[in-house]
């Protein structure tokens, strides 16, 4: 389905949970979430029928997220029923890997073909310091055990915070060079957390200055992808706050409590929950045809207008 832009919405991100088993500063609340009955919460039925709208649609690829996804029961059989359904040819998960080593197998052969895995240090203080509650050799094991469950693609997601993590770009970007993976350097977003002052939001073009023996190798959807000499993996940069990439977003949103937001960072959302297959169809037309054509500028002085943490909204 084309939106009154002309963009062709491809792209689904689907959030199964608020939850999560650790509380990234950037993403949550030091306490947690304020807990919703579980009826208030889309269920796995629910789930299911939003993707299959969303493929007669013209979706083709649909991403799990939370909160983390894997903290949730039923999550293998979420995916191997999005993945049977006609039309999604490309099912993908964002998670901090903790849980993988148990999950990493079972969500591969549930047909989830790519894994995203957040990772924005290398050093064990700094990693419980930014995840408060987190292990970094948990997070290692985790990726390891995406590199043998044999996932087609396996992506790091580094979000890049001035004063914490600007002194590990080499050390972070080595990663790729025996492991086939992309790391992918992503520009801290100001969402509704004040965590961090004007001085954490730096541009990724500090990984080019602190790299410079990176070639260029194109664009890939909304991140510039470069390859260190010789590495078996790539380093991507995605920048979208100082090169905002509205004229080409391709997706629309679904949190886990049933709200389709058709913008990251605008405060609409349109509820899905509780409604028959027809009326939930017409409410997805709605949400992809009225998409704005973009948000506002993003800055340490101009947050998002989403109102919402990012474990609320989907990673």
């Amino acid at each position: 389905m084309i939106d009154k832009f002309g963009r062709q919405i491809t792209y689904l991100r689907i959030s199964v949970t608020d939850k999560c088993n650790l509380r990234c500063r950037y993403c949550m609340p030091a306490d947690g979430v304020c807990k919703k009955q579980h009826d208030e919460m889309l269920s796995e039925d629910e789930i299911i029928q939003a993707a299959r709208i969303a493929s007669e649609l013209g979706i083709n690829k649909i991403r799990i997220t939370g909160g983390e996804p894997l903290v949730k029961k039923n999550i293998v059989s979420i995916c191997k029923r999005i993945a049977r359904l006609d039309g999604i040819n490309d099912i993908a998960i964002t998670t901090n890997a903790v849980l993988l080593p148990d999950k990493a197998a079972m969500l591969r052969d549930a047909g989830v073909r790519r894994v995203n895995i957040s990772l924005d240090t290398l050093d064990e203080k700094k990693y419980a310091d930014i995840t408060r509650l987190g292990r970094l050799e948990d997070a290692l094991r985790g990726i390891d055990a995406a590199l043998d469950a044999g996932f087609e693609k396996i992506k790091i997601n580094t979000v890049l915070i001035g004063g914490f993590n600007d002194d590990e770009i080499e050390r972070l970007a080595a990663l790729t060079l025996d492991k086939d993976i992309d790391l992918r350097f992503i520009e801290l977003m100001p969402m509704l957390t004040d965590e961090f002052d004007a001085k954490a939001f730096v541009k990724n073009d500090i990984v080019l200055d602190k790299l410079p023996e990176l070639s260029f190798e194109g664009m890939e959807g909304v991140s510039r992808m470069y390859r260190l000499p010789h590495a078996k993996g790539r380093i991507g940069l995605i920048s979208p706050v100082s090169c905002a990439f509205c004229a080409e977003c391709n997706r629309i949103r679904l949190t886990a409590d049933g709200k389709l937001k058709p913008c990251l960072h605008s405060k609409e959302e349109i509820s899905i929950k509780g409604l028959s297959y027809d009326e939930m169809k017409s409410r997805f037309i709605k949400a992809i045809f009225d998409k704005p054509e973009n948000h506002k500028e993003l800055s340490a002085e101009s947050i998002s207008d989403a109102d919402r943490n990012m474990n609320q909204i989907g990673g």
